[in-house]
């Protein structure tokens, strides 16, 4: 029996501050953590419908994401499996996430829904700063929520393990000038 297949999905628009969360999470859980073969970290960003096909490839999926959850701004909640389709539909803050919500649907009607599915979510602060970076609560979180996703995938089974030294920004998911920490010094060279 093949080992399940497992997808590590950060979802969301780095040029709405706070909207960028789950992009930024997965970038940095891939600087943090090595993942063993069968787990695949994508940037689906703000790719609404065409993620589709990644998710009826996963057999486990774990997605990060800014999610309205009424909370105060920067708290994680983690939800799981039939709970992930209400939070990610519960208040629209921007296209992709009706557009993940549908993907979800597609998958499950096309009969390729993920056996087990976390929702790492974070309460966003400012979804309204165009080409502003994470707000402070926010940023404050990644570290967080990409252990919490390590525990997830541990608890899966899976021999996620820390970096002996994080790589470095160059060698990203996201390069040149969209990498996070690239991305905010644009920002502070703009203002000054």
């Amino acid at each position: 029996m093949a080992a399940p297949r497992t997808l590590v999905l950060g979802i969301g628009n780095i040029l709405w501050a706070d909207e960028g969360f789950g992009v930024r999470a997965v970038e940095a859980f891939h600087r943090r953590y090595e993942l063993p073969e069968g787990v695949t970290l994508l940037d689906g960003g703000t790719q609404g419908l065409y993620l589709v096909n990644f998710v009826q490839e996963a057999d486990r999926l774990l997605v990060f994401d800014a999610i309205d959850y009424g909370l105060v701004p920067g708290t994680l909640k983690i939800v799981e499996d039939d709970e992930v389709p209400k939070f990610t539909g519960a208040k629209k803050m921007s296209l992709h996430q009706t557009g993940f919500q549908e993907v979800l649907s597609a998958a499950d009607l096309l009969g390729d829904y993920p056996e087990r599915l976390v929702l790492i979510g974070c309460q966003p602060l400012d979804l309204e700063d165009w080409g502003g970076p994470l707000t402070a609560p926010v940023a404050a979180v990644i570290g967080p929520a990409i252990e919490a996703a390590a525990a997830v995938l541990r608890g899966w089974g899976l021999d996620v393990r820390e970096r002996p030294v994080p790589l470095a920004e160059a060698d990203g998911l996201l390069l040149n000038d969209i990498g996070h920490a690239a991305y905010e010094r644009r920002g502070e060279d703009v203002a000054a």
